[in-house]
């Protein structure tokens, strides 16, 4: 049988996670995570890191291998993980990804980009203008420099951000010019299986994992992780609005609105990336593991 790679995308808190280990220990195969917020083993609560549970139904690789201390590149996982699936696919020919990192599940599936070298003062002085006068203002020119970039990036993200506006200025050529050139042939076959919701169940579903986290301890994670909350690893939804919160800004109410909010935010932009992928083979979130196992069945 040829390499396959079952991927399971979609938005945060749709269910990706349950599917993944279902699929996992029918085919009797492994899981790779392509979620670039539960690489570090600091993160737990906030990052929706699979519960020991879980961990133990199927082996799971790329969780909590890193710290926050670490600096990891979407260019080191996309190596890490072939090199990992090369050894996965003597065990057996198919495979599980998942996660709701569309860079990270495209380096895998796809390859990077590939960009020129830039100056590094440029960078600095985007981390100097992102820290005396906010991101609000990098964002608005990355929407003036590169329109497309701005819809489709993670713009909340300041590594991403900057990246495409320091290409941009770099360059004088947009961050999209650069995209989507033809990449190395990938060693297996990709099968992408995408889950959806209703806006209205998507949104009610991150509320309540937003609630969960709270009350299994959330507050008492990003306390602990405060002192370090410069570092890339935790400029990322449910601890920043906490940072916000500890700084005396905000009230705690608000930055557990805050959240929700910003993470609502976050799943409308992967339902943007995804959307662009006419590969994905869409399924509702409720629909059985059956029907799915069926469908990969008929594409191996």
């Amino acid at each position: 049988m040829e390499n396959t790679l079952v991927t399971i995308v979609g938005a945060t808190a749709i269910g990706k996670t349950a599917l993944s280990i279902a699929l996992a220990k029918y085919f009797n195969c492994e899981i790779i995570s392509c979620d670039s917020r539960q690489f570090y083993k600091e993160m737990t609560i906030g990052t929706a890191v699979p519960d020991p549970e879980e961990l133990a139904a199927a082996p799971h690789h790329f969780i909590q291998t890193k710290s926050i201390f670490d600096t990891y590149s979407v260019g080191q996982f996309e190596k890490e993980a072939l090199q990992k699936l090369d050894v996965l696919f003597l065990q057996n020919p198919i495979q599980i990804m998942v996660g709701g990192s569309g860079l990270y599940a495209d380096a895998v599936l796809k390859g990077l980009d590939e960009f020129p070298e830039i100056d590094p003062k440029i960078r600095k002085s985007l981390n100097k203008e992102l820290e005396e006068n906010g991101i609000q203002i990098l964002q608005e020119t990355l929407q003036n420099l590169d329109a497309v970039a701005y819809e489709n990036i993670a713009i909340e993200n300041p590594h991403r951000l900057i990246r495409a506006l320091e290409i941009c200025i770099g360059t004088g050529k947009t961050f999209t010019s650069f995209k989507n050139k033809p990449k190395q042939k990938r060693n297996f076959k990709p099968i992408v299986i995408g889950l959806h919701a209703e806006r209205e169940i998507l949104y009610h579903r991150i509320n309540l994992r937003v609630d969960k986290m709270i009350a299994n301890g959330l507050i008492k994670e990003a306390k602990e992780l405060y002192p370090n909350r410069n570092l890339n690893a935790l400029k990322t939804v449910g601890y920043r609005e906490l940072f916000e919160y500890f700084d005396g800004n905000i009230s705690k109410e608000t930055a557990i609105e805050e959240i929700k909010k910003n993470s609502r935010r976050f799943a409308k932009r992967q339902g943007t990336w995804f959307r662009r992928n006419s590969a994905i083979k869409w399924f509702d979130y409720h629909t059985e593991c059956e029907k799915i196992i069926n469908y990969i069945a008929k594409e191996l």
